[in-house]
């Protein structure tokens, strides 16, 4: 226990961590003030060891394994809290600092999406059954952040219909006029484009698990005949559209395919057109995608900081005419999936099986508290290839919103 004892006691700080070794010693780490208190177990000798080696990495597979185990009500969340509220000390610690260097290092390999390895990328998040994310998403199955106007009475369904309306708002759209859609999801926003502006409506996405069900969802709604669904990257797209429209996407592409991703938007825009990006990222500067993330839940994904962004915008000569930060939107929206998660985990289970069920609830713990304690936030961007495609005031998405808005 030595390490991880050299480890725990420097950077917690605040509440208390009670842990059992695989001996049945118990170890007390912290001053008990302003944090939660954790009573956890390492059931299995050397855990310790790894543990404070890779911490962040670590931590899930153990609890995905049972390695990791919690007593008197304490939970993987409250760890992760725990976690949260110190994280300031665990990443100043020596050990931590070396591997993130080597992290840091690795990057653009842990970040390669060329074509073909982007899809199975994708495939390894998306191509689980749609019932499990039916379980914790909204009824039109929106997997990205959420637009609350009031965070304690909003219900996650009007908070992701307040998204649609306000993403909405910002295209300025006409009937006839042709949208694409980089990473389309389930179809939600795509249904809702063609449902409240007439415009038509070409949605892509590498999961075919999804383009099933959002071709449903598009008959259902019946609007099959503004919305077509392919499957393919969005690199081999052709065409010029009045919009383009990407959510949820670039977190996906990786730096060093951003001149890629953004010179494909350049080609796809009319001159008159602009393109709307609603992505995750972070104020801190470049970093890496933590251990666990990547190598579980979304292998490839980086959410950039907004240096990267900008550096690849003016290289390939894209106008930001519009960029909004929704800081804490995103922390309210996972706070409702863990929620509505672990009150069907039963149902979880029988869909896949315990150990993913574990490893998805470290997941949601975990990002939901980046967005609370950490530098994560979400951007939408307008860009264009004229400085005159987006109107020079940003009256017309407030009015459009307000118009569209339902109490």
């Amino acid at each position: 226990m030595r390490l991880l004892s050299s480890l725990l006691t420097k950077f917690i700080k605040s509440g208390t961590l009670r842990l059992y070794d695989a001996s049945g010693r118990m170890h007390v780490f912290g001053s008990g003030l302003n944090g939660p208190d954790v009573t956890a177990r390492l059931n299995r000798p050397g855990l310790d060891t790894k543990l404070a080696l890779n911490p962040e990495l670590n931590a899930g597979e153990f609890y995905m394994d049972g390695g990791l185990t919690f007593e008197n009500g304490s939970t993987i969340h409250d760890m992760l809290m725990l976690f949260s509220v110190n994280r300031a000390g665990l990443g100043a610690h020596g050990s931590q600092k070396l591997l993130r260097r080597v992290w840091r290092a690795l990057r653009r390999w842990h970040q390669s999406n060329p074509v073909g390895t982007a899809a199975k990328n994708a495939r390894h998040h998306y191509d689980v059954p749609a019932e499990l994310y039916r379980l914790f998403l909204d009824e039109k199955m929106q997997y990205s952040c959420a637009y609350f106007r009031d965070p304690e009475k909003d219900t996650l369904e009007q908070a992701q219909n307040y998204k649609l309306i306000h993403a909405t708002s910002k295209l300025n759209l006409k009937p006839g006029m042709n949208v694409i859609e980089i990473g389309s999801g389930w179809g939600g926003f795509a249904i809702h484009i063609a449902q409240q502006t007439g415009a038509r409506v070409v949605a892509i996405n590498v999961s075919p698990e999804q383009i099933k069900v959002s071709r449903n969802n598009a008959t259902a709604a019946g609007v099959s005949d503004l919305v077509e669904f392919r499957e393919m990257d969005y690199r081999n797209v052709e065409g010029q559209f009045d919009r383009v429209v990407s959510v949820g996407m670039m977190e996906h592409v990786g730096i060093g395919h951003f001149d890629e991703y953004f010179g494909k938007i350049r080609g796809l825009l009319k001159d008159d057109g602009y393109a709307f990006i609603h992505c995750i990222g972070r104020m801190s500067p470049p970093g890496t995608t933590g251990p666990f993330i990547r190598k579980y839940i979304f292998p490839g994904g980086y959410s950039p900081a907004m240096s990267e962004v900008s550096a690849a915008l003016e290289r390939c000569g894209l106008w930001n005419a519009d960029t909004e930060f929704l800081r804490l939107h995103y922390y309210y929206t996972i706070r409702h999936w863990r929620q509505r998660f672990a009150q069907n985990r039963a149902k979880a289970v029988v869909i896949m099986d315990e150990t993913f069920c574990r490893m998805w609830e470290f997941y949601l713990s975990a990002v939901e508290l980046e967005f609370l304690h950490g530098s994560h936030m979400v951007m939408q961007m307008l860009l264009s290839k004229t400085r005159d495609a987006v109107p020079i005031r940003r009256d017309f998405m407030i009015d459009a919103e307000r118009a569209a808005r339902i109490d």
